[in-house]
């Protein structure tokens, strides 16, 4: 079954990409419609191997001086010395900088460490605040992953989580200046980092636009409020992508809410108004779950489900679920400002809707030009916890 699913999705790529016009080539959106294409373009990689990402630079850490220099000490200079970098606790560690113009087109990260006392942030053409800010979990679809715990699968364009604990990231993120990409470790341990950051160094157009990410947590959420997924955008651009990690703290269906796009100068009433949670995330019927628990766990392309936590015993007494809703085919285009919320609502007597007060986390995905506006402050370590 699973490799019916991964045939299915690479079939489904072949089919969206493969008739895209060549001539329309641009190095910062290569696809396999224009693969064969030639193209100036420099292609770099920055890792612990070559932190710079230079030419002719990598592999070159001397036996003493690398994180596994232990391990290299019979083969020498260029036999895997410094694979990995350790991070201590409160540090904040940059694992790359780059000068411009030009584009991260991909990044893989595996870390031995707490995934939500793990803050990832991204900075473009020497900014002071960040264009992405969330714990590292969240940003790559696995909010409810623990170090030995809870992987789940992420098949999707453009985020995809691979065993045991492989993050990717395939959003483009263009930069004219410069790029800064940072983790910081809240955690009291130190954690281990393996990671690759893939880019291409090419002009890039008037109208490519700056990659954002956000990340934001309710716990729980008050009665009768709904959950602010983003707000505060200011600026042009366009909403691409939904991440969230939801737990359940009542029995029974929760996914009746509906998320509603505020945009340009909306009042009290959306431009988009959803359905209902499952619909938003591209399934329906509760999922599958007609019966309870009875939760189908899916991963796709634009949209899944990939983890769905059951509860099992006295200390694992909620039900979680991971999910995220790529706006990649369908972009929410904005001019002046964008707002998005999502109701937490279930079933009570009488065939009514019950509001909820979910332990609700999420990331928002969008571009825009710059300026962005200043995020809400991250919540302290305490408060991202996740028990």
């Amino acid at each position: 079954m699973r490799v019916n699913m991964v045939a299915a999705n690479f079939l489904a790529v072949v089919l969206l990409f493969s008739q895209l016009p060549a001539q329309a080539f641009d190095p910062l959106q290569v696809n396999l419609g224009n693969l064969y294409m030639l193209s100036h373009a420099k292609t770099r990689s920055i890792s612990p191997e070559n932190f710079s990402g230079e030419k002719g630079r990598g592999g070159m850490a001397k036996v003493g001086e690398g994180s596994a220099s232990r391990a290299a000490r019979d083969l020498g200079q260029g036999w895997k010395v410094n694979p990995y970098v350790r991070v201590a606790p409160g540090e904040t560690f940059t694992m790359g900088e780059i000068a411009g113009p030009g584009a991260i087109q991909h990044i893989w990260i595996t870390l031995a460490g707490v995934y939500r006392y793990t803050i990832l942030r991204m900075y473009w053409d020497g900014e002071l605040e960040p264009s992405v800010e969330s714990p590292l979990g969240d940003f790559f679809c696995a909010g409810w992953r623990g170090p030995r715990s809870h992987f789940a699968q992420v098949s999707s364009l453009p985020v995809q989580v691979n065993p045991g604990s492989g993050m990717n990231s395939y959003w483009v993120m263009p930069f004219r200046e410069s790029a800064r990409l940072t983790i910081e470790n809240l955690n009291t341990d130190t954690m281990t980092v393996y990671y690759q950051i893939d880019y291409t160094l090419t002009d890039v157009s008037e109208d490519a636009a700056y990659f954002h990410a956000q990340f934001r947590r309710t716990n729980p959420l008050p009665y009768k409020d709904v959950y602010t997924i983003v707000d505060g955008i200011k600026g042009w651009g366009h909403y691409v992508g939904t991440y969230m990690a939801w737990q359940v703290n009542n029995n029974g269906w929760w996914g009746e809410g509906e998320i509603k796009f505020f945009m340009d100068g909306d009042g009290k009433f959306p431009t988009i108004n959803g359905t209902g949670t499952e619909d938003y995330f591209l399934g329906s019927y509760n999922f599958g779950g007609i019966r309870d628990g009875d939760y189908v766990a899916f991963t796709n392309l634009f949209a899944g489900m990939p983890q769905v936590i059951r509860p099992s015993g006295p200390n694992v007494a909620n039900q979680r679920f991971g999910l995220y809703r790529w706006h990649v085919m369908d972009p929410i285009r904005f001019e002046k400002d964008l707002k998005v919320t999502i109701q937490a609502l279930g079933w009570r007597s009488g065939g009514r809707y019950l509001p909820l007060r979910d332990d609700i986390a999420s990331v928002a995905y969008w571009y825009q030009r710059e300026p962005h506006a200043r995020f809400p402050r991250l919540p302290d370590k305490d408060f991202l916890e996740v028990r």
